[in-house]
């Protein structure tokens, strides 16, 4: 198969939100996911605290996933704060939040290429420090987030409980970039 990335836009809130909700409801370890919902998914696109992403299937047109990203700022939910960051790092944080991918799609390396393409707009935006939580035994998502670049730096309960790795990936604007490799210029 072959897909389509779109970024989102404002008004793309209610079937992104749609989109991770039903994947939350077809999982069996529901603690694994804080799906959003459409409020908070309409927060972060219209005002300004994240930008979302949709996966297409390039023949059909169907929507097969969703991704955000969330722009935390100095607030107390910037995970950049668990690991010890200055005020003035926090701002340049920003969360991998949410991928959900509809079970048909699944195993087409999109979530790969959804926070790929997040990552690259975040580069360009000057943001240094991209993270992430995920439940310690989803293997399949850390392991997908791992191949990125990102390591777990903690381990933590986050989300009101909810036991979870914390990883990084620190992205240099002075480097060139390829597939595992980053060369710093001087």
């Amino acid at each position: 198969m072959e897909f389509l990335i779109k970024r989102a836009a404002i008004e793309d809130y209610q079937i992104m939100a749609d989109v991770i909700q039903s994947v939350w409801q077809q999982i069996r370890q529901k603690d694994w996911f804080v799906a959003d919902d459409s409020e908070y998914t309409c927060h972060m696109l219209t005002e300004g605290n994240g930008i979302g992403y949709k996966a297409f299937e390039k023949d059909s047109g169907a929507l097969a996933g969703v991704f955000i990203a969330a722009l935390p700022g100095n607030r107390e939910e910037n995970l950049g704060r668990d690991i010890g960051l200055s005020q003035e790092e926090l701002g340049k944080v920003a969360h991998m939040e949410s991928v959900a991918i509809l079970p048909e799609y699944r195993g087409n390396g999109l979530q790969y290429v959804l926070m790929n393409t997040a990552e690259e707009e975040l580069r360009k935006q000057g943001y240094r420090y991209l993270m992430c939580t995920v439940h310690p035994e989803n293997i399949y998502s850390k392991n997908n987030i791992i191949k990125q670049g990102y390591q777990v730096v903690m381990t933590k309960e986050k989300y009101g409980g909810y036991l979870r790795d914390i990883l990084l990936k620190e992205l240099f604007q002075d480097a060139a970039c390829f597939p595992n490799v980053c060369i710093k210029s001087r």
